[in-house]
């Protein structure tokens, strides 16, 4: 197997012991048998993760969302967690990431002989139209993507398209999320009664190719005058007119990609898929026990 091992440099010591465990654990898994290479985040490039067998993420979610828009569909992602909240309160909850440097052995063991649960992650993408012609197709984002104005103190203006739907509307920014990166900023960025409607419609009709959108700061009369375009859980692509001076879209927190006046936006959620292994339960199910647990 040809292996890119990734991990979170921060000089802290909690990940500095985990990953000198995590080489001597691979080392001795492999012996020499297959070939691996080790990179930070950091100095990570999208030519490092062609032609890999396995990519392992060792940090937290947050260095899985940062590097995996490099990661293409045929590749299996292994998330190991470097400093889990079961081990220490400040650590990270790690959603993505099923492993820890406790359970790696046995993990990579099961990623050898084919028994690792494979899920298979939807993910968003932006396709952006610009004024003079030219076409770009943002970075797959697996969590959430935002559409708003590059000045955060002025409104996000534009015109709003989706199905036989269509408004003129003003807001704080267009937020989009997958089903399983709901509980990142969607989350947080709505109410819980709002939330909690939004969800359960979501569960009553979910199907491949839905993904959530929520306008931020609507007006209420906005809300009531079209509310498609407040909050919905979607299979439609969602397609926005920009009326601002300069504005960006950003999938999943890390990279942005920024448009002038005039130009179109479509977002949908037919992005390349992100193939991640886990090891004790699948990724739907343990979203479903972190929501029962809240």
């Amino acid at each position: 197997m040809n292996i890119l091992v990734v991990f979170k440099k921060n000089f802290e010591e909690v990940h500095d012991n985990g990953l000198q465990a995590l080489k001597e654990a691979l080392h001795k898994a492999t012996d020499n048998e297959h070939h691996v290479d080790f990179k930070p985040r950091e100095h990570v490039r999208r030519a490092d993760f062609i032609a890999r067998d396995l990519v392992v993420v060792f940090g937290g979610d947050g260095t899985l969302t940062s590097l995996s828009h490099n990661i293409d569909a045929a590749t299996p992602v292994m998330g190991v967690n470097s400093h889990p909240r079961t081990d220490d309160p400040e650590g990270s909850l790690g959603f993505y990431m099923d492993s820890s440097v406790a359970t790696f052995d046995d993990d990579f063991q099961r990623v050898l002989s084919g028994k690792a649960l494979v899920n298979t992650l939807p993910r968003l993408q932006a396709i952006i139209d610009t004024t003079s012609g030219n076409r770009y197709t943002t970075d797959p984002a697996m969590n959430d993507l935002i559409i708003a104005n590059t000045h955060q103190y002025a409104p996000s203006k534009y015109h709003l398209r989706r199905g036989d739907h269509q408004t003129d509307q003003q807001s704080s920014g267009l937020l989009f999320s997958t089903w399983l990166g709901q509980g990142a900023w969607l989350r947080n960025a709505m109410s819980d009664t709002d939330f909690e409607a939004l969800r359960q419609k979501a569960l009553d009709n979910r199907s491949e190719g839905h993904y959530f959108v929520f306008a931020r700061d609507l007006s209420p009369e906005q809300r009531q005058t079209h509310p498609w375009a407040w909050r919905a859980w979607t299979n439609l692509e969602t397609t926005m007119t920009s009326d601002m001076h300069r504005g960006y879209v950003v999938p999943d927190g890390w990279d942005e990609v920024h448009f002038n006046r005039g130009a179109t936006i479509t977002v949908n959620a037919h992005a390349p898929t992100l193939t991640l292994l886990t090891f004790r339960t699948t990724i739907e199910e343990k979203l479903a026990t972190e929501f029962h647990r809240s």
